[in-house]
């Protein structure tokens, strides 16, 4: 079979771009509404998108007050979600700090069977400094810490996924026996940071066990995702870093014994879509000019791990030492690489920075026709810089429903995508077997 695009649909506020909530073109809806997520992951399903994304915060943030963040707890909603659709996959962000083990796997669980297989959880380590305050307040841990943690984490939600054979549920009423016994086993995980016995309490799901999904670029974060991740979500701010990074991930799949298409890579790309390249370029200036650069300040202090920048004008072009060596960040340090890294670069003014970060939070970001747009992710997908893309719309539903209606007929003409879905999963969407479980 050709290969084809894998794309993915990051639902997040009323679009990507920091100001898109502002914007007139933007939804109605309250944030809180479900009918929004609802309403949009169906728009991705007629579009024929493998996922859709929900990521998730931990803390309010000290911008709420002039920005909205992501508010609907991404598990719960993903529920909603999953029973109005019957086809696209449906990806949530569950962290491996501050969620029990055995919480997560039954949740994901769930969904997979609610579902009919279809869900992928996205694997974060919670890098937000405020996030430690609220669960239990002994301080952040250390970016060395968490993927520390999150390597026993995987090991115990894959015992309990994998708890139940295929073929233990008899459901057998004449004979009264629900399950075989020998097709259910104990887990017995006794670590540095977990105990649990186990087996999980529901039987094993459609999928096996979820789509592996995971962000982190660090060099601990690749191979991180090396060993576990089957699609990776990545920021990447040009075509060379992303052709980089993509052998790089690849080189580390297959030194981790992994077959390198079974990680699919997946390049955020935040177009902003116009019939002319005049009329894209004036949407992308509305919304910078709804932009307040405070904010952007404050979520660029987060992203360092609270490092205090303003005492930087904004006017003044930057250099890296102006920033923390992204080495010593105990948050998101590969976005922090990626930022030091365009402005070792471009050497950008600070207004500039928050311009574009309020894009996308230092994903791609592009302005121009459906051709152009088509044509960019051809060359990126052609040229081994990406599997696909998570697409992060500027402003929700309008440039969703652009892109569906101009853009995707330009991939779908070049043979680059999908014209029905083949299968009924995420991972027979994604391409990916499913995971075998011996007893």
């Amino acid at each position: 079979m050709t290969r084809q695009l894998h794309l993915n649909l990051f639902i997040h506020g009323r679009g990507h771009h920091e100001a898109a909530w502002r914007h007139p073109a933007a939804s109605p809806r309250k944030l809180t509404d479900i009918r929004y997520y609802t309403d949009l992951a169906r728009k991705a399903e007629a579009g024929l998108f493998d996922s859709v994304f929900l990521a998730d915060t931990l803390a309010a943030g000290d911008d709420v007050a002039r920005a909205p963040r992501t508010w609907l707890e991404p598990v719960t909603a993903l529920a909603a979600m999953a029973g109005a659709t019957s086809r696209i996959g449906l990806i949530a962000t569950c962290s491996s700090t501050y969620t029990e083990p055995y919480n997560l796997a039954r949740q994901f669980a769930s969904l997979d069977h609610m579902s009919g297989g279809r869900v992928g959880w996205n694997i974060v380590t919670s890098w937000l400094a405020a996030a430690a305050g609220n669960y239990g307040g002994q301080g952040q841990l250390s970016h060395a810490e968490r993927y520390e943690r999150a390597e026993e984490y995987m090991r115990v939600v894959t015992a309990l996924w994998d708890s139940w054979s295929d073929d233990a549920v008899l459901d057998d009423r004449a004979t009264g026996q629900y399950a075989r016994p020998d097709g259910i086993r104990a887990v017995n995980h006794a670590g540095a940071h977990y105990q649990v016995a186990g087996p999980l309490n529901l039987p094993r799901t459609p999928q096996g066990r979820p789509v592996f999904v995971q962000a982190g670029s660090s060099e601990t974060g690749r191979r991180f995702a090396a060993r576990h991740a089957e699609a990776v979500f990545t920021a990447q701010m040009e075509k060379t870093t992303a052709k980089d990074f993509y052998a790089d991930l690849k080189r580390l799949a297959a030194e981790a014994a992994r077959a390198p298409e079974h990680v699919l890579i997946l390049p955020g790309l935040s177009p902003v879509i116009g019939s002319t390249e005049a009329e894209a370029h004036r949407i992308a200036r509305e919304l910078n000019e709804l932009s307040d650069p405070e904010v952007g300040r404050k979520r660029l202090s987060g992203r360092f791990g609270g490092h205090d920048f303003s005492h930087l004008p904004l006017d003044k072009p930057l250099t890296p030492d102006d920033f923390p060596d992204p080495g010593t960040v105990e948050a998101a340090r590969s976005r922090t690489e990626v930022i030091v890294g365009l402005v070792r670069r471009e050497a950008p003014t600070l207004r500039q920075l928050l311009a574009y970060l309020a894009g996308a939070r230092g994903h791609f970001v592009t302005a121009g026709t459906p051709e152009q747009i088509a044509d960019l992710m051809a060359d990126w997908f052609l040229d081994g810089a990406a599997d696909g893309f998570n697409l992060m719309p500027p402003v929700l539903p309008l440039m969703l429903d652009v892109f569906i209606a101009e853009v995707m007929p330009l991939l779908q003409r070049r043979g680059l995508f999908r014209t029905a879905y083949a299968g009924d999963t995420l991972r027979a969407h994604y391409g990916l077997p499913r995971p075998n479980v011996v007893f």
